[in-house]
């Protein structure tokens, strides 16, 4: 098990070094959609390409972020229900979906989004508005998206095991059930 919670660790490293990377694309996009604004207003000028290219970095965003937001327990959850139930049942509820949904849904977006991306990419396929970019990194996001999902899926479902079976000596592999529970502490 000692073996598969360093996978998990590096998986985890690598996720964390996206997640926190990726935001400074944020920074770009709002930079690019004030240029391109102001660029309108002032000199009523605009171009498809810097539309786009909005577009493009917001895709990469969310798509990219998303296993990283796994990592940090801070996707949409029931915590009304869960927060009633046992550590173990909640844990067998993470695995389980973790397994059963999760696996599943980006086992198939992978399957079906690389050849999406593979045609689009051959056939170097762009934009058909007038001076519009490539459209294959977009392509290439969504499945790259589903990759990383599907590694730290992986990675969630280590740490859920060696929790379960003691190997891990805490009590949730993410420190608390949930990313927002801190905040009910800040409240006066």
């Amino acid at each position: 098990m000692q073996a598969l919670l360093a996978v998990s660790r590096a998986i985890d490293a690598v996720t964390r070094f996206i997640g926190y990377n990726i935001r400074w694309l944020v920074l770009v996009t709002v930079a690019v959609s004030t240029f391109n604004a102001l660029n309108r207003k002032f000199f009523d000028s605009s171009s498809n390409s810097w539309l786009e290219s909005q577009w493009l970095m917001f895709g990469a965003v969310f798509m990219l972020a998303a296993a990283y937001v796994l990592q940090k327990n801070a996707h949409v959850r029931i915590d009304v229900v869960s927060s009633r139930l046992s550590r173990s049942a909640r844990n067998w509820i993470d695995l389980l979906c973790h397994l059963f949904m999760l696996a599943p849904l980006t086992i198939v977006m992978m399957k079906l989004s690389w050849p999406f991306f593979l045609g689009s990419f051959l056939d170097n396929e762009t934009s058909s508005n007038a001076g519009g970019l490539p459209v294959w990194p977009s392509k290439l996001f969504v499945f790259t998206g589903f990759l990383l999902l599907f590694i730290q899926m992986l990675s969630e479902v280590i740490k859920r095991i060696a929790v379960m079976t003691g190997d891990l000596h805490e009590e949730d592999p993410h420190g608390q059930h949930s990313e927002l529970a801190g905040v009910e502490e800040m409240k006066p």
